[in-house]
C-alpha cells in the first residue's frame, strides 16, 4: 500500500512546473516564429510560415517566400539555431534570406521535397542522392586534401555519416553525424553537407591545421 501512495501535492507541483515549462516554450516558438516572418519581410514581400514539431529534432520552423514571378521557394529551420541567432544580434534577416536567395538560383521555384513513403524510398534518396551529394561538397570542399568519407554505425546513434582526415593520427581525426539529421536537413532544403564541413573544419581547428 505504501508503494503505491502519492503524494498530492508533489504530484500537483509538478503538473504546475511541466505546465508552466509547456506554457514559456508556447511563448518562444511564437515569438521565434514572429521574428522569422518579420525578418523575412524585409527582403521579400510574400511570407508565410507554420511549426512543425520533430519527435528527436523538436519544433522546426518552416517559411515560404514568393519571387517576383510568384515562384515558392521554402526552408526549413530549428528553433535552437534561430534563438541562438536572434539572440547574437548577428543581422539574422540576413542569415536567413540568405538561404532562400541560394535557393532562387534554381528557377521554376523549390518547394520542399516531398518525404520519402517508406524504407525501400528512404534508402533509396539515402543511396542516391544524400550520400553522394555529402561525399562530393566534403572532397570538393577539403580539395586536394584527402577526405574519408561514407556510412558508418555507432551504437548510440545507429546509422551515421562519417567523415575525416587520414592525415591526422592522434586524437579524434573524424565527425559523425546521424543519418536520421542529415535526411532532415536535405528535406528542409538545407544543405546537410554543411553540418559535416562544420565538423571537419573544427577538427581542423583542434589539431591546429588551420
Amino acid at each position: 500500500m505504501t508503494k503505491e501512495t502519492k503524494n498530492p501535492e508533489m504530484t500537483e507541483s509538478g503538473n504546475d512546473a511541466q505546465n508552466e515549462n509547456n506554457a514559456k516554450l508556447a511563448e518562444l516558438i511564437k515569438a521565434v516564429f514572429h521574428n522569422g516572418v518579420t525578418a523575412l519581410k524585409m527582403f521579400f514581400d510574400e511570407v508565410t510560415g507554420q511549426v512543425v514539431n520533430q519527435e528527436r529534432l523538436g519544433p522546426i520552423f518552416v517559411f515560404q517566400v514568393k519571387n517576383e514571378s510568384q515562384q515558392v521557394y521554402a526552408c526549413g529551420f530549428f528553433l535552437q539555431e534561430l534563438v541562438a541567432r536572434f539572440q547574437s544580434g548577428n543581422d539574422p534577416a540576413q542569415w536567413l534570406s540568405s538561404f532562400y536567395f541560394d535557393l532562387m538560383e534554381e528557377e521554376g521555384g523549390k518547394p520542399l521535397p516531398k518525404p520519402p513513403n517508406g524504407e525501400v524510398e528512404t534508402k533509396a534518396l539515402i543511396d542516391g542522392k544524400l550520400v553522394p551529394h555529402c561525399i562530393e561538397s566534403i572532397r570538393e570542399e577539403f580539395a586536394p586534401e584527402q577526405v574519408h568519407a561514407g556510412l558508418g554505425i555507432v551504437k548510440e546513434h545507429g546509422p551515421v555519416f562519417e567523415a575525416g582526415f587520414p592525415s591526422i593520427k592522434d586524437g579524434n581525426n573524424v565527425c559523425a553525424v546521424p543519418l536520421q539529421v542529415l535526411l532532415t536537413h536535405w528535406l528542409l532544403n538545407r544543405n546537410p553537407a554543411d553540418i559535416l564541413i562544420r565538423g571537419l573544419y573544427n577538427i581542423k581547428e583542434k589539431h591546429g591545421s588551420e
